[in-house]
């Protein structure tokens, strides 16, 4: 489960989506959880438990410097 995750962070869920992808970026943060797919550009939105229970892991932030 994530501690703190904030707009354009990549983030892993446990299921792949339908294109074959398992990195998200997430566009939109509230009650919602707003994400697009890296592979497809798809945009999906959960809600934010829903987000929260399906996510594996953060990858990358969009603090850190690449």
């Amino acid at each position: 489960m994530l501690d703190y995750f904030g707009l354009n962070d990549h983030v892993v869920l446990k299921k792949k989506h339908a294109c074959g992808g398992n990195e998200w970026v997430i566009v939109r943060v509230g009650c919602d959880i707003k994400i697009k797919c890296v592979q497809c550009n798809r945009i999906i939105m959960l809600d934010r438990q829903d987000f929260l229970k399906s996510a594996k892991k953060l990858i990358k932030t969009e603090h850190e410097k690449e």
